[in-house]
């Protein structure tokens, strides 16, 4: 029961203790050297109960969190939020505009799978790093770096921990 699940849920802190989301944030930039666009990562462990019976999905709640957190506020409307609810055992990915017709619902969909395998195998760090050098490569196809203009930083590389 999907209830249960939100009440009981696994802290989102202790899956992904303070020295994996520095390794996480490190990727995230490390990432961002061979693109313009901007990534966001944020994992909730789940929803409050209200939302849980209002039927509130990891899509909106996803949707949600890239408002909150500003993914779309990008020159080139190019972040990518990727979301864990892990409650739901749900992995979203949000992408703003300047991604739409570029990358396809396929592809972002490959991402997840990417990053599922290695979720059932309990490796969550790993499934996370997969998953952001999986959007970086996306990104690097789409929004290339351009030579001789100095791409700056346009969002936070610190996971999001929204519990």
């Amino acid at each position: 029961m999907r209830f249960l699940r939100h009440v009981f849920a696994r802290s989102a802190q202790q899956l992904f203790p303070a020295d994996s989301l520095q390794r996480i944030a490190e990727a995230i930039a490390a990432g961002e050297l061979r693109h313009r666009g901007e990534i966001v990562f944020a994992v909730e462990s789940e929803l409050p109960v209200g939302a849980v019976l209002r039927g509130v999905q990891a899509r909106a709640s996803a949707e949600a969190a890239f408002a909150r957190l500003r993914a779309w506020d990008t020159e080139a409307n190019n972040g990518v939020l990727i979301y864990l609810l892990l409650a739901d055992h749900r992995i979203e990915i949000v992408a703003d505009r300047g991604l739409d017709g570029r990358v396809s619902g396929e592809q972002w969909r490959g991402v997840c799978v990417l990053m599922e395998e290695r979720l059932r195998a309990g490796e969550a760090e790993q499934a996370v790093l997969r998953g952001v050098e999986a959007v970086s490569e996306l990104l690097a196809a789409h929004f290339p770096p351009q030579q001789g203009v100095a791409d700056r930083d346009e969002l936070p590389n610190r996971p999001q921990i929204l519990d």
